[in-house]
């Protein structure tokens, strides 16, 4: 039997909810939500209103304390779409909590704009850094982007004109379905407005200017697209390396002696439930790598500083693991084979003759898939052009049983 009920509730307030959701709000006993939640369903509360407590997660233990009472939890538009919805659902059994959600924010902003939600990248940038959108930006996309307050409009517009977007409409959004619901469009690149609700989304139609920074979708991204020293996996092998990685949804890779950065961004370009920890004994080059997964859009990349294999322990046992830099150091890669999990998968580049010889004795005792991989691109001999080989690559692949 359902002890929680959640409501969702929009800006036209208790006018915009059907009976039961009414009935739920008067028969509860504690009613939980924000302040303009609270404020909205005012009229049918009977109970006790509780606001949220700063930290959130002690009103998360307050309505897990109250499961012996009737409790409703009031949320914006549909609780499960970014909302409160998906964080109860981590702590209470479906069966003991009801649900009446309402239209959400994306769903308003689709039908305002007539654009078919199934065909719209639909992000919440609320509490998160608005670099998230980067990876989107590709010409003729639609974005529906949920922002924290009053000046993310303007942040993103900033964003979209430095990458060179500044001529994609930003559309904002305001209050919807409420008595102060507003629409107005502008230019990224033009963008002045004022007086914006604090409550509000960013509809975008990108457009690309010449030379904008689009990321592909495919792995093997320009490598000027990173900051780097020189220490970077280079693109073509770049490629290579994550396609044996292989990502999978939701699964964490260990990027040992990141450099860079470029494998552990790019696996996690590779699907948003994709994690990545990379692992960097260089200061200088761990503070790079963080600046440039904010600039790919991959801000919550974790950068452990440190050396391997101390710096492994206490992480969270990965289901990948990728050794470029440092992988001849003492100890690295039987800490990096021991940490992996049962069937995860582990791929080490040699470009040292040391490693190497490390990987072919391995891939001689474990098996695995061995390659060799040789690039070569065209460059200037003088008044002619020849090919100016980079240096090859040994590629070990295993994966544990």
């Amino acid at each position: 039997m359902s002890w929680l009920t959640v409501v969702g509730i929009g800006e036209d307030g208790l006018g915009g909810i059907g009976a039961n959701a009414r009935a739920a709000i008067a028969e509860a006993e504690l009613v939980f939500g924000g302040t303009r939640h609270l404020d909205l369903a005012a009229a049918a509360i009977t109970g006790e209103p509780r606001p949220w407590r700063t930290p959130f997660s002690d009103s998360i233990d307050d309505i897990l304390a109250a499961r012996d009472r009737r409790v409703c939890v009031l949320g914006s538009g549909d609780p499960f779409y970014f909302g409160v919805g998906a964080t109860l659902a981590k702590h209470v059994d479906p069966a003991q909590m009801r649900v009446i959600p309402h239209s959400s924010s994306f769903s308003l902003a689709a039908a305002k704009l007539g654009w078919p939600l199934q065909d719209v990248v639909a992000l919440s940038l609320h509490g998160r850094p608005i670099e998230l959108i980067q990876p989107h930006l590709h010409p003729g996309a639609r974005i529906l982007a949920l922002t924290s307050d009053e000046h993310g409009p303007a942040a993103i517009a900033r964003l979209l004109t430095e990458a060179g977007f500044g001529i994609s409409i930003v559309s904002v959004l305001e209050a919807l379905g409420g008595s102060r619901e507003k629409l107005r469009n502008q230019l990224a690149m033009q963008f002045d407005l004022a007086d914006i609700d604090p409550l509000n989304l960013c509809a975008i139609s990108v457009v690309a200017l010449p030379g904008a920074r689009i990321l592909p979708l495919t792995p093997g991204l320009a490598d000027d697209l990173f900051e780097h020293d020189g220490q970077i996996t280079k693109r073509d092998i770049r490629a290579v390396t994550v396609a044996a990685l292989a990502p999978r949804r939701g699964e964490l890779l260990w990027d040992i002696g990141a450099g860079a950065g470029s494998i552990a961004i790019e696996w996690m370009l590779a699907d948003p439930s994709c994690r990545a920890i990379a692992i960097e004994s260089d200061p200088e080059r761990a503070a790079r790598i963080g600046r440039n997964a904010r600039s790919l859009g991959v801000s919550p990349l974790q950068v452990v500083r440190g050396t391997a294999p101390e710096a492994l322990a206490g992480l969270e046992p990965p289901h990948v693991i990728f050794i470029g830099g440092g992988g001849s150091d003492e100890g690295v890669l039987d800490a990096a084979m021991t940490a992996l999990r049962p069937g995860g998968r582990l791929v080490a580049n040699a470009v040292t003759l040391e490693l190497e010889a490390m990987l072919l004795a391995r891939h001689a005792e474990l098996g695995g898939r061995l390659t060799r991989i040789a690039v070569s691109h065209a460059d200037s001999i003088g008044s002619m052009t020849g090919w100016r080989p980079a240096m090859p690559v040994t590629q070990w692949s295993w994966s544990k049983p």
